[in-house]
């Protein structure tokens, strides 16, 4: 049943939601937050999206420079050297595209993200909008069904996250190699892109290590943390990291997209690497 009163129509809440009468009790910009959310995230969504189906410029092979995007890239489609781990999958046809073996789990340990579910749960369906601000929905049934039940998935996905960041990290260490185009002797060397591969690692270990899931591994469904000293060191150390997960969780966008766009300007010849070691 609707009533109406002086701030407008009342629809009572769902089940289990506060019964707010007024639109929103807030007197600061309360919007601004969810808004900025959700152009954060699309613009993350729409940029992955173009580039896992741009299909080129995403090795350096002079430098060993590979977007994260496409690692691990294992289709008989990549560039030479870009398979770091071997070509073990066939070609692919034109439309699948080469970051597809990678790119969709470290999408779903994203989007199943604790953190993630409320920034785009309050950016993109208003539920809710912001706290003390009114449910629009009339109905309300959590995660306990279809689709959003599948978000317990998470800490599935955290085991392929973490396994995504070991290979990143492998990227990035063949990064400090240069190979001579003309004699094709490999030495050490350093360039502005090794640096940002770098900088991206060490921030999709934080995001990785701070997820609830992981605290859960270490420290979960543990009785007393006096019989297991070395679990209880791990889960302190990463519950301090979980208090900073949402700060983690905005930088990885930033530098994913930061190191994929690099590289592909690399790649693509438009601007040259900036070489601080040979």
């Amino acid at each position: 049943m609707t009533t109406t009163h002086d701030s407008g129509t009342y629809r009572p809440p769902a089940p289990g939601r506060p019964d707010i009468r007024q639109r929103t009790l807030r007197k600061d910009r309360w919007w601004l937050a969810p808004l900025v959310n959700a152009l954060g995230l699309a613009t993350f969504v729409v940029y992955a999206t173009i580039r896992s189906f741009w299909g080129s410029a995403y090795y350096v092979s002079e430098y060993h420079y590979l977007s994260p995007f496409y690692s691990p890239c294992l289709s008989q489609s990549c560039v030479p050297g870009a398979s770091h781990f071997g070509q073990i999958l066939p070609e692919f046809p034109a439309w699948i595209p080469l970051a597809i073996i990678g790119l969709p789990f470290l999408l779903g340990f994203r989007v199943t993200c604790y953190y993630y579910r409320k920034s785009y749960y309050r950016a993109f369906w208003a539920s809710p909008p912001a706290c003390a601000v009114a449910e629009p929905h009339s109905t309300y049934s959590g995660e306990t069904r279809f689709p959003l039940i599948l978000q317990n998935a998470h800490r599935y996905f955290f085991y392929v996250a973490f396994l995504i960041s070991i290979i990143n990290t492998y990227d990035m260490v063949l990064a400090f190699q240069s190979t001579d185009p003309a004699t094709g002797v490999t030495s050490f060397g350093i360039g502005l892109g090794t640096l940002i591969l770098l900088i991206n690692v060490i921030g999709l270990w934080l995001y990785t290590l701070s997820c609830h899931s992981c605290r859960h591994i270490t420290g979960g469904r543990l009785k007393h943390f006096s019989k297991h000293p070395i679990r209880y060191r791990i889960w302190t150390t990463l519950s301090k990291l979980n208090t900073r997960h949402m700060q983690y969780a905005w930088l990885t966008i930033g530098t994913l997209i930061l190191t994929d766009f690099y590289v592909m300007l690399v790649a693509s010849g438009t601007i040259s690497d900036l070489r601080i070691v040979n």
